[in-house]
């Protein structure tokens, strides 16, 4: 199966639309942050002959594979390894201060998902990996296998916002007393037994989804690194400069609610007949709210079903 047959990039339309009033110029620089296979990148390079793209991902199999789709675009492309976290260092690298535009589509790529091996996915069995960057790192197993039963229901709880946590904590810890849990189905059937009957009849969705989130966004450390890479990201946008971010779950759609909505404060004290000007807001936002796709498009592809994208751009330079 080719890989662009089965990636269509999520909502590329509007992502194109809120970016490109800010890459209309000569010499634009455009930052996809989380490259994956290149789709979105493969779309701002044809619709905007003059921009530069600066493309990251920590999945070297990803870099490989967006890098071969690229190709065609020679030296206006060039592909960074690394977190996102390290967006401001990845283009000072290759030469560029600033950039124009900035795209951040998190969760995992259809690249993860699709390559059974990597363990991404409950509904198939394989290695507990879950490792965005397999150079590096602790796996869904290493946790598994070495997390007590309170660090486990902290995880299930804090990141898979998962009801059942201490529940499916104790099952984890009785089950490896047994035998290793290395595959993905291992963990799926523990998981499956400790869900009471009656909860798995209430509940929409697999009783290992919650978990299986939580173990991803602890072994890629998902969370802290957008919490570093949003503010550094807002950091290198010139004034008309825009970001737009893509959300897959409640808990990274809140972070960058946050981060938005501080960026887009007043930081002037209450009660000031008029506002200083070095207090106004460095950015506006370009969403109201959230904005999710539309029913046509999560047909099409059930990807972008859970997705909230918010967007914004920069009004004033940082004082």
């Amino acid at each position: 199966m080719a890989h662009d047959e089965i990636h269509t990039p999520v909502l590329l339309d509007r992502c194109i639309e809120l970016l490109a009033p800010a890459l209309q110029h000569d010499g634009a620089v455009v930052v996809d942050a989380t490259l994956g296979m290149g789709g979105h990148s493969e779309a701002l390079l044809e619709r905007f002959p003059q921009v530069r793209l600066i493309g990251l991902d920590r999945d070297t199999d990803a870099l490989r594979i967006a890098g071969e789709r690229l190709a065609r675009f020679g030296d206006r492309v060039d592909l960074v390894h690394t977190v996102y976290d390290g967006i401001a260092d990845a283009v000072s690298s290759v030469g560029v201060r600033r950039a124009d535009g900035i795209l951040f589509d998190l969760g995992v790529s259809s690249l993860q998902l699709d390559e059974a091996d990597r363990g991404f996915a409950y509904s198939k069995d394989a290695p507990l990996d879950m490792r965005m960057d397999q150079s590096a790192g602790t796996t869904a197993a290493d946790i598994v296998a070495t997390y007590g039963e309170g660090d486990l229901r902290r995880i299930f709880e804090r990141y898979g916002e998962e009801k059942l946590a201490g529940r499916y904590a104790r099952a984890i810890i009785a089950a490896r007393q047994d035998a290793p849990i290395e595959r993905s189905a291992q963990l799926v059937d523990i998981l499956v037994a400790a869900t009471p009957i009656a909860v798995q009849r209430e509940r929409s969705g697999h009783p290992a989804k919650r978990v299986f989130q939580a173990l991803r966004i602890e072994v890629n450390g998902e969370l802290t690194v957008l919490e570093r890479a949003l503010p550094a990201a807002l950091g290198i946008l010139p004034v008309s400069g825009r970001i737009v971010v893509m959300s897959y779950q409640s808990l990274e759609d809140r972070l960058v609610k946050r981060v938005l909505a501080e960026a887009t404060r007043s930081t002037a004290p209450a009660g000031l007949p008029i506002e200083p000007p070095e207090h106004a807001p460095r950015f506006q936002l370009l969403t109201k709210g959230a904005e999710l796709a539309s029913d046509e498009e999560k047909i099409r592809n059930p990807r972008a079903t859970p997705v909230r994208l918010r967007a914004a751009e920069r009004v004033r330079e940082a004082s």
